[in-house]
């Protein structure tokens, strides 16, 4: 069988614009490592294709080179990523609720939360309820009971994984930060405890990736 999928070949990039057919969202950007001009050529063919846009860890300085040739393209500081959507669709699905453990943990909940966003999908957030201060969490326990899917974003010993997965009946998106002091090894501490919890419903993705939570959180709920 010969599998065949549309692209367009740039040179020195192939961008797949059958990816929206096949996985129900368009091909994402990553942007570190990429050139502006290259930046340019890819969003560029997205768009002749009728393609939505989507960059993922984009600097300030970028968006605002691209935005001069893509007017409608937006921006969130916070999580680093630019997107312009052809049509805007939510989905009738749950919500989904994204959860950071510290403050510190912002930037990757929001990563996570505007990829959700982009994606269809009506987000909750709520920050800054880690384990330290477990009444802070508690207090949405029924928020957290209407969920269909939670991403939960911790660093240091990234413990709330485990306690909001055996608190609801959800599937739970984990995401390890690399917030945290020195044994807390860049995330490595959080990633572990994620990966060991003994609370069923958890899926653990890579440390400090927001973008892949939003994703799979996406995938659930869809």
């Amino acid at each position: 069988m010969v599998f065949k999928s549309k692209f367009c070949d740039l040179g020195f990039a192939k961008v797949d614009i059958d990816r929206k057919r096949r996985k129900g969202f368009a091909e994402v950007i990553y942007c570190p490592g990429k050139t502006k001009t290259h930046l340019k050529g890819i969003t560029r063919q997205l768009i002749k294709n009728k393609q939505d846009l989507l960059l993922t860890r984009l600097p300030k300085a970028t968006f605002l080179y691209l935005k001069k040739s893509i007017p409608k393209l937006k921006y969130n500081s916070l999580a680093r990523l630019g997107y312009f959507l052809q049509k805007q669709k939510l989905t009738g699905k749950p919500e989904v609720t994204v959860i950071s453990a510290g403050t510190a943990d912002i930037p990757v909940a929001e990563e996570a939360a505007v990829t959700l966003e982009v994606m269809g999908n009506k987000v909750i957030r709520l920050y800054d309820v880690g384990v330290a201060g477990v009444h802070r969490l508690m207090q949405n326990i029924e928020v957290l009971k209407k969920a269909g899917v939670i991403v939960v974003v911790a660093g240091m010993e990234g413990a709330l994984a485990s306690l909001v997965s055996g608190l609801v009946r959800a599937p739970v998106v984990a995401v390890p930060t690399s917030c945290g002091y020195g044994a807390n090894f860049s995330g490595l501490s959080a990633l572990l405890t994620m990966l060991n919890s003994c609370s069923p419903g958890i899926a653990v993705v890579n440390i400090d990736n927001g973008f892949g939570a939003g994703y799979f959180a996406s995938l659930i709920n869809k």
